[in-house]
């Protein structure tokens, strides 16, 4: 048997994912079901669209129910205290700059199941955490991105 993917994240990351799986299983499982009884009533469900629709919904929702199941009960907490050194790592807030002369940017290296790059936190399995892990502030570091190639400097870690 293979063994499963453990998931790192922060008990913060792991929270969230405890309160979206409450939220699936006592309220957006019960509206589901209660469409798909409404959507029965209409008759013939051979050209039912309204019952198809939410049957893929119940589908979609037991699926991310299964998901996040999975990557709680394999959960790997990365606790404050476990992070040492000064170099970028998982758990850590990287603030580099594009260059020649671009903007800075901070990321937090967080698991991939609390990665949210519109909040600031990516995932260790990016192009460009990858780049960064192990590296220090000051380091020069080549990205490889969807978009091409891009060379940084470490600003500061936190």
């Amino acid at each position: 048997m293979a063994a499963e993917k453990v998931f790192p994240m922060t008990q913060a990351g792991k929270d969230k994912l405890n309160q979206e799986l409450e939220y699936l299983k006592s309220v957006k499982r019960k509206e589901v079901v209660e469409r798909i009884k409404i959507a029965r009533s209409f008759g013939d469900l051979s050209e039912n669209s309204e019952y198809d629709s939410a049957k893929e919904e119940q589908a979609f929702v037991e699926g991310r129910i299964t998901t996040l199941e999975n990557m709680i009960r394999n959960a790997k907490i990365i606790a404050e205290g476990d992070i040492t050194g000064d170099s970028v790592a998982l758990g850590r807030s990287v603030t580099f700059v594009e260059l020649p002369d671009g903007d800075e940017e901070t990321y937090s290296i967080v698991g991939s199941a609390e990665a949210d790059p519109f909040e600031g936190k990516i995932s260790n399995d990016s192009p460009i955490a990858k780049s960064l892990l192990g590296k220090k502030v000051g380091d020069q570091v080549s990205v490889q991105t969807p978009g091409g190639e891009m060379s940084v400097r470490i600003v500061s870690i936190k």
